[in-house]
């Protein structure tokens, strides 16, 4: 369950903040509830120092609690006002806190042992999407502690515990749940409606595994061969250089040469072949692949032709360093970043993103630099073959970048 209520506003907390802590179990003025709940975050944060993210930290009560057991404290939430109240609670502390949203946190990924959310979850939008990202900033053994509940009575808002286990269910090694409902001394008075603590243990995350592709750049000159992709379900109408999966057992040489005559009817050899680029990219939802981009040139193997109509409903040269906008965007950034000479590239799609090419919008691809070793060897044995190759009387070297100097 999730709201689309102002509680999702930093305007709704905005104008909350200043009448927050006097509700008991925000503001923890009663010693005795502020002992109950020491008493209970104790059990639910590790007997260690740690990392802890307080996300919807609000005027940080929580926050100053746990920082007052050593640990170490970020504070994350979406209106001013409570980041201000945090931080003058928590002066003097080992902690900060960030103004952010809870759903995606202003901090980077494996830093914390523990995310602390109280009364929050249940007002974000798409709450299986949050836990998954939350469980990104776990560092491995970290914890999860959900304080939620289901409140009122004529109209009750929130997760039940049933409901909130049932969402952790699929990243969970194990889970805790401490019902909270009886413990009159943390709310001040005597409650009637389900409130608990779920303590959640991410299961270790799976093995990386990737899909590895290979991609034809094949050369005519300054222009290159492009595909328009048809009937494959996945970018179909957009280009993209010819390109397939490496099957098991194949390298991915044969895997290329393999695909070049599949897709093309060309019979390269592994010399013909030279590598170009490796990518490592993942699609907008979320499907990580490695892509290695191999370089030939045009009249190695033979003559390019359509083998797969039912694949592709064109195949034609285009300028590389003019090439079209309707074009896959992983490729796209690849041959972007083979044409700027570079050789090792991310390109991370980010949610929302389109798997066509945006001359408008945002460019996922990040170039990463080899070692200058590696750089100076490659230069060199690249040079000696520039030398020793020419193709249509040019030297290969000159055609590598279409012509752009380096």
């Amino acid at each position: 369950m999730a709201t689309d209520t102002p509680v999702t506003e930093a305007g709704y907390w905005d104008s909350a903040a200043e009448r927050f802590d006097d509700e008991p179990d925000h503001g923890l003025r009663d010693p005795a509830v502020r002992a109950a709940w020491a008493h209970r975050l104790q059990a639910w944060l590790p007997t260690e120092p740690s990392d802890v993210l307080d996300l919807g930290c609000g005027t940080g009560s929580m926050a100053l609690l746990a920082a007052e057991q050593g640990h170490r404290v970020t504070g994350v939430d979406r209106s001013p006002r409570m980041v201000e109240a945090a931080r003058a609670k928590l002066a003097g502390q080992d902690a900060r806190v960030l103004i952010g949203d809870a759903a995606r946190p202003p901090v980077a990924a494996r830093q914390f042992d523990v995310v602390l959310v109280r009364h929050v979850l249940w007002a974000l939008p798409d709450p299986e999407a949050v836990l998954r990202n939350w469980v990104r900033l776990l560092r491995p053994g970290g914890r999860l502690v959900l304080i939620e509940g289901r409140w009122g009575e004529a109209a009750p808002i929130g997760f039940t515990a049933t409901d909130l286990e049932q969402l952790t269910a699929p990243l969970a090694r194990r889970t805790h749940l401490e019902r909270l409902t009886e413990d009159a001394a943390l709310w001040g008075r005597e409650v009637r409606d389900e409130r608990y603590a779920l303590v959640v243990h991410p299961a270790p995350p799976a093995r990386h595994t990737e899909v590895i592709d290979v991609h034809l750049i094949l050369r005519r000159g300054d222009e290159v061969l492009l595909a328009r992709r048809a009937n494959t379900g996945y970018a179909d109408g957009l280009l993209h250089a010819p390109s397939g999966h490496a099957e098991d057992g194949e390298d991915v040489r044969e895997a290329m040469v393999r695909e070049a005559a599949e897709e093309l009817g060309l019979r390269l050899g592994l010399s013909d072949l030279r590598v170009a680029l490796v990518m490592q990219h993942r699609s907008p939802e979320g499907r990580p692949r490695i892509g290695w981009f191999f370089e030939a040139t045009y009249g190695a193997g033979g003559e390019p032709i359509n083998r797969e109509p039912d694949k592709c409903s064109e195949l034609d040269w285009f300028p590389l360093a003019a090439l079209p906008d309707d074009m896959v965007a992983y490729c796209r950034a690849g041959l972007d970043a083979y044409r700027a000479g570079e050789r090792f590239v991310l390109h991370w799609h980010r949610p929302g993103d389109t798997i066509a090419y945006d001359p408008t919008g945002p460019h996922r691809e990040v170039a990463l630099p080899p070692s200058l070793a590696d750089s100076s060897t490659a230069e060199r044995a690249h040079n000696a073959g520039a030398s020793a190759t020419t193709t249509n009387g040019t030297h290969e070297g000159n055609e590598r970048r279409g012509g752009d100097a380096r």
